[in-house]
């Protein structure tokens, strides 16, 4: 079976002429189908970049960078959009849109998918809301919404369209220790339960145990992982 995501001889650069700057260097990866990967590593060292470009938030330079078995070296601005209907995103900071409703921001997961109803959209936002436990909190704005629940609508906005795989950039760094293992807990679980490919970056040592398989990034490269009680 064709891996999810293919990587092989990738280099990425930032900046052009005299301040090109080299971020990625030599990177071969495969993920699976339904596998759990956690990245880690310390800051700068490209664990975010790679992934961005895994899912098509940016374009893959120089090597081979195969998601869901469509080339994205190269790829246009189009071709990487339609890519992107088949990802869900969970970031850091949540980015919710603070003028609208839990409802609305988890619906907005759905827009690049023109061939579901308004009808529908709202059916399978509430449906979502409420697996992760929000069901009492549609109407309600991210102002009156804890950090965690917070995130929950992330994870909400993330998993409304069934994507195949789910990309989370330190999805509990903002989080107590419980509300971090509640909400790493909660995506584990619904992407499972979607048969969903989850790529995480992470920093957080107390979420490691979710993990298929964990890789870790250092200067750009992949590197063998020191003790990861010790990482950073």
């Amino acid at each position: 079976m064709e891996p999810v995501i293919y990587i092989n001889n990738l280099d990425h650069y930032f900046g052009k002429g005299a301040l090109r700057k080299q971020v990625l260097f030599d990177i071969n990866l495969e993920i699976n189908i339904g596998e759990i990967v956690i990245m880690t590593g310390p800051s700068g060292s490209g664990k975010t970049t790679l992934l961005t470009m895994c899912g098509g938030l940016r374009s893959a330079q120089s090597g081979s960078l195969k998601v869901l078995g469509t080339e994205l070296c190269g790829a246009s601005a189009k071709q990487l959009t339609i890519s992107r209907r088949h990802h869900g995103y969970i970031f850091q900071a949540h980015n919710l849109h603070e003028s609208l409703t839990a409802l609305q921001n988890v619906k907005m997961g759905l827009e690049l998918h023109p061939d579901i109803s308004v009808a529908e959209m709202n059916q399978r936002s509430i449906e979502m809301l409420e697996l992760v436990g929000l069901g009492d909190r549609v109407n309600y704005l991210p102002e009156n919404l804890s950090g965690g629940q917070k995130q929950r609508v992330a994870i909400a906005r993330a998993l409304v369209s069934q994507p195949k795989i789910l990309l989370a950039d330190e999805p509990t760094a903002a989080l107590d220790k419980q509300s971090g293992r509640d909400v790493v807990d909660l995506m584990h679980k619904l992407a499972k339960e979607q048969d969903c490919t989850i790529l995480l970056v992470t920093h957080d040592n107390r979420i490691l145990d979710v993990a298929d398989r964990i890789i870790y990034m250092e200067d750009g490269r992949l590197a063998k992982a020191p003790d990861l009680q010790k990482v950073s």
